[in-house]
């Protein structure tokens, strides 16, 4: 199961509040703004700017 389009459209990243876009190959949710990825385990984004890994 992959992250429903419905979820992507209310998922904004938690530093910027800018909308982010899922990266289905790497399961990764990616904030250009903020140039950082956030993991996506088990189809749950974790959403924790301390757990973003820049890009």
């Amino acid at each position: 199961m992959t992250l429903t389009k419905n979820l992507l459209d209310k998922l904004v990243c938690p530093s910027c509040k800018n909308k982010m876009r899922y990266e289905e190959k790497k399961d990764k949710l990616i904030c250009q703004n903020c140039s950082v990825a956030y993991k996506v385990n088990n189809d749950v984004p974790v959403l924790l700017a301390d757990e973003a890994e820049k890009i």
